[in-house]
């Protein structure tokens, strides 16, 4: 059979071969197009509450304590596109931006330049909204989006590097698991505490909780396996690939099932396209869809300039990526002149380091903030998705990331977060638009209260036949004031 006849166009065999790459790279790129977008259209409602000239944590102050501390290095530090403009208006203009040029990428427009352009804009927005960009998923993309900007279907060092970088996701998140000395890793407990503690859970979580508890342990033993074994099965035969690949796949869809973690399953699905080939894609695909895909592929001769671009960013990601794995496996941190370099490096995020829940929370604290404007009567501000009332739903909000949300559940576990949480609270105190937009309920909208202070509370799931008499997916157990900010006003002398 000398051709393949699609729907859309007539695709030569030999442009899908077995150890061929052309439609997983354009399939790739699609993807990442998609995740581009949703990554900016989620941003784009927030990063002015988080980074605003009125926001939780300023963008302007930022750039003034870096300009004190660091003088010129402040641009190699924070390197971003913001020290030419951080008003509101460029910080919202940078999230649509991207959104437009996802959509350009997506429909092959200019592909190579629209990822650059993406990566600088989602790297500047990253260091503007400073901790609130602190996730493992920012840097997936960022890293991700990085590689593919010289990303080439007849480039084996460029699958061999997204390879490597699904590599490292998997195993540094099994690795800090175990060097973590968490007890439910080594006890097989984890999943047992993880549905009810997680961040933001939905629905299919607290099904997830009722399971049989050989079967959480199962399932705990299970991720350890696909996470510390299954990773070195990426880098040997084609069939032993594709087992790894569904064994990734499997474990990040059952995630899916019981997490909202954005668009972070997604893109880790993306990146097992490159454990396949060609053949086995076009042989599940769509006629139509691989001949428009391919099409789209405009491949020549690869140039010497391009192979040694690709050789020397090969040789730096394994070299900065191999002393993240030996940092991560020892605990011993890289000085020096050595260190600094490659703090240098990891500040534009090209070569992260992964440890994915290391520890696992064996109980669930949520922080309750009020306000009052009399000093008698207190009201409670509402979030749109973290825990609050006993039977709010549990929303599925894949692939959306509420940052705040996601925060609120921090504070609790380690006071390093204290800082950015009173910013918050002073900003309730301001009646801040723009913070208190980001909130389901804002129960002084017409004039701010005169104080606020914090409760905390032991947050548990009920059990089938408490929800099934209440409706309520939770219960809960008063703990007390939040001893680190349990009041603020701006009258101090008033506190009570």
């Amino acid at each position: 059979m000398s051709e393949i006849t699609t729907d859309s166009s007539t695709v030569p065999a030999g442009a899908v071969r077995e150890n061929g790459y052309v439609l997983v790279s354009a399939l790739f790129l699609k993807l990442l197009a998609l995740i581009y977008f949703v990554a900016f259209a989620s941003l784009s409602g927030q990063i002015i509450g988080l980074a605003g000239a009125d926001g939780i944590q300023p963008l302007h102050m930022l750039f003034e304590n870096a300009t004190r501390a660091y003088g010129g290095l402040r641009f190699l530090i924070y390197p971003t596109l913001f020290w030419l403009d951080a008003s509101d208006t460029a910080l919202k203009a940078a999230a649509w931006l991207g959104c437009a040029f996802s959509v350009m990428l997506f429909i092959n427009i200019r592909p190579r330049l629209m990822l650059v352009l993406l990566y600088a804009l989602y790297l500047s927005l990253f260091h503007a909204g400073q901790i609130f960009m602190n996730f493992q998923w920012d840097y997936l993309l960022m890293e991700a989006g990085f590689l593919a900007i010289f990303l080439r279907p007849d480039s084996r060092i460029m699958v061999f590097l997204f390879r490597w970088l699904l590599f490292r996701l998997r195993f540094l998140s099994g690795l800090s698991k175990i060097v973590s000395g968490d007890p439910t890793w080594s006890g097989l407990t984890a999943l047992t505490f993880y549905f009810e503690t997680q961040p933001l859970p939905h629905v299919g979580a607290w099904y997830a909780h009722h399971l049989p508890v050989w079967l959480l342990m199962t399932g705990t033993a299970a991720t350890l396996f696909i996470e510390l074994v299954v990773p070195f099965l990426m880098f040997t035969t084609r069939s032993y690939r594709f087992f790894a690949a569904w064994l990734t796949i499997g474990l990040q869809l059952l995630i899916l099932m019981t997490s909202n973690h954005n668009w972070f399953n997604l893109l880790s699905l993306s990146l097992c396209l490159f454990l396949f080939d060609d053949r086995a894609l076009a042989g599940v695909l769509p006629r139509g869809l691989v001949g428009l895909l391919i099409g789209q592929q405009r491949t020549g001769a690869i140039s010497t300039v391009y192979r040694s671009a690709t050789a020397l960013l090969a040789a730096a990601v394994l070299i900065v990526s191999g002393s993240q794995i030996w940092e991560t496996a020892t605990g011993d941190h890289i000085g020096g002149e050595a260190g600094h370099i490659r703090s240098y490096i990891e500040q534009w995020n090209v070569v992260n380091k992964y440890h994915v829940f290391p520890t696992i929370e064996q109980r669930r604290v949520e922080l309750i903030i009020e306000g009052t404007d009399d000093g008698v009567h207190w009201k409670p501000y509402k979030f749109r998705y973290k825990p609050g009332d006993l039977d709010k739903p549990l929303k599925f909000i894949v692939p959306h990331h509420p940052r705040l949300d996601w925060m609120m559940w921090f504070v609790p576990l380690n006071p390093i977060f204290i800082p950015w949480f009173e910013d918050f609270l002073y900003a309730l105190l301001d009646n801040a638009p723009t913070v208190t937009a980001m909130l389901e309920q804002n129960p002084f909208p017409d004039a701010p209260p005169k104080a606020i202070r914090v409760q905390a509370w032991l947050y548990k799931f009920t059990t089938p036949e408490e929800h099934a008499a209440t409706g309520n997916w939770w219960k809960r157990e008063y703990l007390g004031p939040f001893e680190p900010l349990p009041y603020v006003s701006k009258e101090p002398e008033t506190a009570q």
